[in-house]
């Protein structure tokens, strides 16, 4: 793990191997024959989704608590070539927005930091995935509309007042420790996140897999459960995990980071406009679900209390079909749907700077949507 080895181009470390984003930028970075990759995790990832990187020499994989300071130091002070970092974890074990949330967070990014920079002399870019939440706080609805009634974030917009976001904490870090290295940096602000994986706490995919694949398994109706506002209005800006992974890529080794430009931040968003009450329909229909035209939508109907019961089903779902073995839980989080289609806080972003500087895919959220159900059956996470 020293010097740059002449047949690679890029040596990266991904922070967050296992989540939404993690996997397919591994995937994306392998592909291409130029990168190296080091996946960096607390535990690897026992799906079928790392079989095929697991036996690319290119890749390797290393269990490192970046908890712990100690062992984050033996673990990665090794890893003498990098190129790129990308930071693309999180420690979920306090609420959002509390001050131990903050502080726990910081401390992951700086164990790794005090181990990689003082040795890694051919780093050049930190990439750090956050999200939309930069522009809110759950302590309050801080924030300003435009002539419409939405709320649209630039990535100028200023940071709220209230709460201790760690999104802050992390880019105060990176501002603070990189230049000194003379080290570039990018920031990606992502939406509701479109992947597949069963390691990620918010999993919208795997949430609605499931949630389908009950009411066709239960002969129920696929009812949207939430707000009218949720439902007839779009709320929140979706992200395909290929477009947020293939934007870390893009930022990293394409953008321009002259001095001035070396802390960009950019809006990761699909950039297509969408409802669900214009696409569930058809979503329920994918999953092999019974919709109704007429009981699509219900603002009784919440998912933590319907499905809440259901793990017994599910794992009869997972014998009966042959799936691999999961737990309802570690697929589908029912309190994070409800909050989704209850949010009273838009979160919506432009995509200007990106297409202005050249990052022109874009995504509907129908197709983010079909893809990654079409990937989890793949994966035979679902039927």
């Amino acid at each position: 793990m020293g010097s740059i080895d002449a047949k690679y181009r890029y040596v990266a470390a991904i922070f967050g191997l296992t989540g939404l984003v993690g996997t397919e930028l591994a995937r994306k970075l392998l592909s291409t024959r130029e990168w190296k990759v080091y996946g960096i995790a607390r535990r690897p990832n026992d799906g079928n989704v790392a079989i095929e990187m697991e036996s690319d020499p290119n890749y390797h994989f290393i269990s490192c608590d970046l908890l712990n300071s100690c062992e984050t130091q033996e673990k990665l002070s090794g890893i003498k070539d990098l190129t790129h970092v990308f930071w693309i974890t999180w420690a979920s074990e306090f609420p959002l927005d509390s001050v131990e949330c903050s502080d726990q967070n910081k401390a992951m990014m700086s164990n790794a930091l005090n181990a990689i920079l003082p040795m890694a002399k051919e780093l050049r870019h930190v990439s750090l995935q956050t999200g939309l939440k930069h522009y809110v706080s759950l302590q309050g609805n801080l924030v300003k509309s435009t002539e419409n009634g939405d709320t649209l974030f630039d990535e100028h917009f200023p940071r709220v007042t209230s709460g201790h976001n760690f999104y802050y904490a992390l880019e105060d870090l990176l501002q603070e420790r990189l230049p000194r290295y003379k080290v570039a940096w990018s920031i990606h602000r992502p939406g509701l996140i479109m992947g597949c994986s069963k390691k990620t706490l918010y999993n919208f995919i795997g949430s609605l897999c499931v949630y389908g694949t009950i009411c066709k398994y239960l002969n129920l109706p696929f009812v949207f459960g939430g707000t009218k506002q949720c439902w007839e209005e779009m709320c929140v800006d979706a992200s395909d995990a290929r477009l947020v992974a293939e934007q870390h890529i893009w930022a990293a080794t394409e953008v321009e980071t002259g001095a001035k430009d070396v802390g960009q931040a950019f809006n990761s968003i699909n950039g297509v406009n969408y409802t669900w009450k214009e696409i569930w329909r058809a979503i329920g229909i994918k999953l092999g679900a019974h919709v109704s035209e007429e009981n699509m939508f219900s603002e009784d109907f919440v998912f933590s209390s319907a499905l809440g019961d259901k793990g017994g089903v599910w794992e009869e779902i997972v014998a009966k079909e042959g799936l691999v073995e999961t737990k309802m839980e570690d697929l589908a989080n029912w309190g994070f749907i409800d909050i989704l289609f209850r949010c009273p806080v838009k979160m919506l972003g432009t995509r200007d700077k990106a297409d202005c500087l050249g990052l022109m895919t874009r995504y509907h959220a129908l197709d983010s949507i079909c893809y990654w159900i079409d990937v989890m059956r793949a994966e035979k996470f679902i039927p």
